[in-house]
């Protein structure tokens, strides 16, 4: 028999119909919130994990270390041809017969287990720089079913090939030591100058400028690979340079020990630096430190940079301004850099010229208006500890900066950078970086400058 609905049942469906409703009005709450509305702490950041941001990450030893030595002394027959060595690089060796055949981007090698293809530069993980690196295919042959022929040797090598890319963003200062040049000098310090570099994606220009660093690292002229007609046979060859962190080396890593410290005594030797030491008198020992302004035309210029120079002398700066860009005699520009105490410039490319600096020299990097202190950490300020360079920042306050002018003093852009934040790369580089000027306040610079002297260090008696 069919039992009786209960008074009390039409009641508790009514109220768990209304729990329901009241649970969906406040999920579509917090979604309007999360999604229109501004932070209700303007002053906080937004977590770095929620940008999808083009700059480089802070490198996490224990989340990308692999397992067992890196491999990079000896060749390692367990590993596979090809492997990452971080979420930014991937490796390939091999041994035995190899033969090279650039101008097809084609490697042959016998014997290989199966094919591979990879790109030679340490940005795995950014699609946009990925697309300007060329792609090489490693290719099996000489085995019961591989199918490929390989052209004849037109030149035999005594020594292991490294091959590398200068695709991607290389041409801006700041990509080309943190996505090629110390990852290379990581790479292949070790073999003592008996290695044969590969370069893909050449850039003449590019090749002209770093030639002084290639040959403290190979005892060969690069070879330009994409164009070169010859065939070239190894018996070793390694593919793709290893990241450790934004300008930096973690020598716990590297094949033979070596630093940021080993990289700058390599610069040194390259481009022929004389001063070890930055004084508070000076090189040339006129009583007054040198100051480096590094000026820029474009975006993040200094508007007021010769009042700046101006307050600079009157407090007792030898003052020097300089534009360095992709045509710069990088020696000399070297040798200028390396005559500096103190260098400052606006966040950008030009301040990764800090690795000629000598020891204990000051960098001043000028943060622009927009809440940036993040990035100007990333990518200067934690490097600059290894490169033995004393950091200071020079906060933009939103009355110095030319976005005042761009906007209302109660627009969304100068009320919630944060929030701006949240809208990704291309926002904050849009907002921040591609439309702001600065003119930094006198009084403000005097007081920053004479805290720079007095970071100085004191001449050695034997100066004198």
């Amino acid at each position: 028999m069919k039992q009786p609905r209960s008074r009390q049942e039409p009641r508790r469906m009514g109220n768990s119909a209304m729990v329901v409703t009241m649970l969906l009005s406040l999920c579509v709450l917090t979604f309007i919130k999360a999604r229109y509305c501004s932070t209700p702490y303007p002053n906080k950041p937004a977590p770095l994990l929620d940008l999808e941001v083009e700059i480089d990450e802070d490198y996490d030893s224990s989340r990308y270390k692999i397992s067992g030595p890196i491999g990079e002394e000896e060749f390692d027959p367990s590993r596979p041809t090809c492997y990452n060595t971080s979420k930014r690089s991937e490796r390939c060796a091999a041994v035995g017969d190899v033969r090279v055949d650039g101008n097809h981007s084609k490697i042959y090698i016998s014997p290989l287990g199966k094919e591979w293809r990879t790109k030679p530069y340490a940005r795995r993980h950014d699609a946009v720089a990925m697309d300007d690196v060329r792609e090489f295919a490693l290719l099996p042959f000489g085995g019961a079913n591989d199918t490929a022929v390989p052209p004849l040797c037109t030149r035999n090598h005594s020594v292991p090939a490294f091959l590398f890319s200068s695709g991607g963003f290389a041409g801006n200062l700041y990509h080309d030591y943190t996505d090629v040049l110390v990852p290379l000098f990581t790479s292949t310090h070790h073999f003592g100058g008996e290695v044969q570099f590969l370069l893909t994606d050449i850039k003449d220009w590019w090749l002209d400028k770093f030639t002084p660093l290639f040959r403290q690292l190979s005892n060969y002229d690069v070879i330009d690979v994409d164009n070169d007609q010859e065939v070239h046979c190894f018996s070793r060859i390694v593919i793709g340079s290893t990241f450790h962190r934004p300008m930096g080396i973690d020598g716990t890593r590297s094949p033979g020990g070596e630093t940021v410290a080993d990289f700058k005594r390599l610069l040194r030797r390259a481009f022929r630096l004389d001063r070890v030491v930055a004084s508070h008198d000076g090189a040339a020992s006129l009583g007054k430190p040198r100051l480096l302004i590094i000026s820029r035309k474009s975006s993040r210029r200094f508007l007021n940079e010769r009042a700046m120079a101006h307050a600079a002398a009157a407090a007792q700066f030898d003052v020097r301004i300089a534009e360095p860009d992709n045509h710069t005699d990088m020696p000399n520009f070297a040798r200028l850099v390396n005559s500096a105490d103190v260098m400052m410039g606006v966040h950008g490319a030009g301040l990764t010229n800090m690795v000629f600096l000598p020891s204990r020299a000051v960098l001043l990097q000028v943060v622009p208006f927009g809440g940036l202190e993040w990035l100007s950490r990333v990518t200067f300020k934690d490097p600059a500890k290894d490169f033995d360079v004393t950091y200071m920042e020079y906060n933009v306050s939103l009355e110095e900066s030319s976005l005042k002018d761009l906007y209302p003093k109660d627009h969304f852009y100068l009320k919630h950078p944060y929030d701006v934040h949240k809208k990704g790369w291309n926002a904050i580089k849009t907002t921040y970086l591609d439309k702001q000027s600065v003119r930094l306040d006198l009084d403000k610079l005097t007081r920053t400058l004479q805290h720079a002297r007095s970071l100085l260090p004191s001449p050695s008696p034997s100066s004198h």
